[in-house]
This record gives C-alpha cells, structure tokens and sequence, in this order.
C-alpha cells in the first residue's frame, strides 16, 4: 500500500521567509514519518491578480492548472501561511483564488485532500489572525477538511536554529504532532489505511 501524499508549502517567497522556513521544516518532519512529502514553493507558480475579466478573455493560467493538479493529487496538503496587517497575505490568497477556478482535470484540489494550517509572525500571536482567515477560506469558502489542530510560530524573528528546527523544543513538538495528525487522518481519508 502506498504511502500518503503531503504537499507542504508557504504563503510567502520573500527570501528569508519566516513561513517558508516552517514549510521547509514540516516537510523535514514529514520526510521521517511514513509518507510522500512535496515541498512547493508559489515562486514556481507565477499568476497574475485574479480577475473575472482576464479570466473571461484568457482563461485560467497555465501555473493555476499545475498548482491545482499538484493539490489534486495530494491526500493532505499543510499551508504555512506569514500575517500580513492581520491578514491573509495576497500571494497565498491569489494562488489559492487562481486554483479553485480550475474546472476539469483528476480528483478534487479542495474537497479531496484534508488541510492543515501552519502561520509565523514576528509578533507574539504567531500569526493566528491570518491562520483563522485561511481556515475560513479553506473551509467556508471551498469547503476543505481542515485540521482542528495548527502551528503557530510566534516571534518568528528568532524562533528558528541554524539548523532549521524551532529552538523551542515544545514548539517543535507540536509541529511533529501536527504533521503526524495529518498523516494519520490524510491516510483515512485515502483509504489507505483501516
């Protein structure tokens, strides 16, 4: 039986991302647990600001398609997402915008997989503002199975080591659960384990 497929993958590609550094530990996690990881990055999905019109006259980007396809054929899919003034930032809201317009093609991006939900700030609530703003996106809006359970870096600025891990040991623990949560209900939901 197969293992299970985590698309893993941050709502930023600024360099030295805060978000992209929790992406890229999940997936380390998720490379010692018994699944697939698949570490993304939106940089690799170039879209334009969605807009009913461009859409009307050009269609969905061909970068919309892949990122959808790449979601479709997932059995869990974990977001890191930044917060940007309280918020979803645009780059994360925009792909996900872009993707659900697809029509056609194998298997459901969002009511296929199940969801979890990771964030980052540099303050003290660890991005929580733009995590529930994701989590009703995801949920409310395309009907997605998230996790109950999420990560929440708070000061971000100096949470993470040099190797990449969280110094915070609890922290990191978390994040491991999380990631194995996901694991386990992503293999449920697949079939792939009984």
């Amino acid at each position: 039986m197969r293992a299970p497929r985590i698309v893993v993958f941050a709502g930023s590609i600024r360099t030295g991302s805060f978000s992209a550094s929790l992406a890229a530990l999940a997936a380390k996690e998720l490379a010692l647990m018994e699944c697939e990881p698949v570490l993304l990055s939106l940089a690799d999905y170039p879209m334009p600001i969605y807009d009913g019109d461009l859409e009307a006259a050009q269609g969905v980007p061909a970068a919309a398609k892949q990122l959808r396809d790449q979601l479709a054929q997932a059995d869990g899919v974990f977001i890191a997402t930044p917060e940007y003034n309280a918020g979803l930032p645009p780059l994360l809201k925009n792909a996900i915008d872009w993707a659900s317009r697809v029509q056609g093609g194998e298997g459901d991006a969002f009511k296929g997989p199940i969801y979890a939900i990771g964030s980052s700030s540099p303050g003290g609530l660890g991005g929580y503002r733009a995590s529930m703003m994701l989590r009703q996106t995801l949920a409310l809006g395309l009907g997605c199975l998230v996790l109950a359970e999420q990560v929440m870096v708070a000061g971000a600025a100096g949470a993470f080591a040099e190797s990449g891990d969280l110094k915070d040991a609890r922290a990191q623990e978390r994040l491991r659960a999380v990631m194995s949560t996901l694991i386990e209900q992503a293999a449920l939901r697949a079939g792939l384990r009984a």
